[in-house]
């Protein structure tokens, strides 16, 4: 899909290498640019999920060859990523005006929590800080519990590094269109807050409140998880009318007048204390299989590793298991089009000179 296009990736952290491990499962040339490892003990580090399909190569920036080597690499390129700290680019020579001479085409894509600008911009914080700072925290848990959603799932990967990727698409069109080059400001913050629009359309109707535990997504006792016998937990979110009598008639409630009201608000606390008894009876083996090819939207909450084993994510070739690390194949799927290299992940500084002799030929 990519093939042609060449991203320049700066070693950072987080959304950064995700955003360049997806465009590499698109097929682009990921060149990344590792940093010189400080001791010999750091040489041992084991290879990085998010380096597969791309090249590496060891540049430091503090030294003026290798700055010179960076900047062929910028003038060679389609696309620039980087995840430091608002102003330390700038501070090793990089800022955007360089850049775009180096490069008037160029996608300078920058990754930050906070965004190039604003009172937090230079500010610490973790994917959880920006997920609560943007109301998407809010409705992480059940009403009076602790919020908390899966570790960067929402902010690092959803509102981050997908954005970036969506930027520097974007932006890529736009040149082959004839503009020039642009910078991609991809703030977690920006894009989580985005994330939540969806949720946020439905406010005006009622349907979603803004207290936790009230809404239709996060209050019924037909859309959240029930701890079963086995200690493990199964979801349930029968969201639309049809898809809630098939639930109950599979539970044998079809005909209970407490639950035909799917809607009575009032009723949602006593229900859900009902369907937390009702799944303590038996096994997530025995409800998933009770609930198995039925349009119920009940399913079990597996682990990754037993994700590994469900029949439907065997069949879509959706895990794999190399060098006893567990990692998911590119998505999406194309229909003419597949990675088939996607697990190759580089040592450190494996392409130098292969990278070095591209260069010295284009010069």
């Amino acid at each position: 899909m990519l093939e042609g296009i060449r991203v320049i990736e700066l070693e950072g952290i987080g959304p950064g290498p995700f955003a360049g491990m997806t465009l590499a499962d698109l097929g682009a040339d990921v060149v990344k640019v590792h940093r010189p490892s400080p001791t010999q003990e750091d040489k041992k580090e084991t290879l990085s999920l998010l380096d597969r399909g791309k090249r590496s190569v060891i540049l430091n920036l503090k030294d003026q060859k290798d700055k010179y080597t960076l900047k062929s690499l910028i003038k060679s390129a389609d696309v620039l990523i980087e995840g430091n700290r608002p102003g330390v680019m700038e501070r090793l020579g990089f800022d955007e005006k360089t850049i775009f001479e180096l490069n008037p085409n160029i996608i300078f894509g920058r990754i930050t929590g906070w965004g190039q600008g604003g009172p937090n911009a230079t500010q610490a914080a973790h994917d959880l800080n920006y997920i609560s700072k943007t109301g998407s925290l809010w409705f992480g848990s059940d009403e009076g519990d602790s919020p908390f959603t899966p570790p960067t799932m929402v902010g690092d990967i959803g509102g981050g590094a997908l954005y970036l990727v969506i930027g520097i698409l974007a932006a890529l069109f736009r040149v082959k269109n004839g503009e020039k080059g642009t910078v991609v400001d991809a703030a977690i913050v920006d894009g989580t807050a985005h994330m939540m629009n969806l949720l946020l359309s439905l406010y005006p109707d009622g349907i979603q409140s803004i207290k936790r535990g009230k809404g239709l997504l996060d209050g019924p006792h037909w859309s959240r998880c029930y701890r079963c016998s086995c200690g493990e937990f199964i979801s349930v979110q029968c969201l639309e009318p049809k898809f809630y009598l098939i639930f109950l008639d599979v539970l044998g409630l079809s005909d209970d007048p407490e639950f035909l009201d799917q809607h009575d608000k009032a009723q949602w606390p006593m229900l859900t204390v009902k369907l937390k008894n009702i799944f303590l009876t038996q096994s997530r083996t025995y409800w998933g299989e009770l609930f198995e090819n039925s349009d119920s939207c009940v399913m079990p909450v597996l682990s990754p590793l037993e994700s590994t084993n469900d029949p439907h994510m065997k069949s879509r070739n959706i895990w794999t298991i190399k060098d006893s690390a567990l990692q998911a194949a590119p998505a999406p799927k194309f229909s003419n089009w597949i990675n088939s290299s996607y697990q190759t992940i580089p040592t450190k500084g494996e392409h130098r000179q292969e990278i070095l002799k591209e260069l010295s030929d284009k010069a």
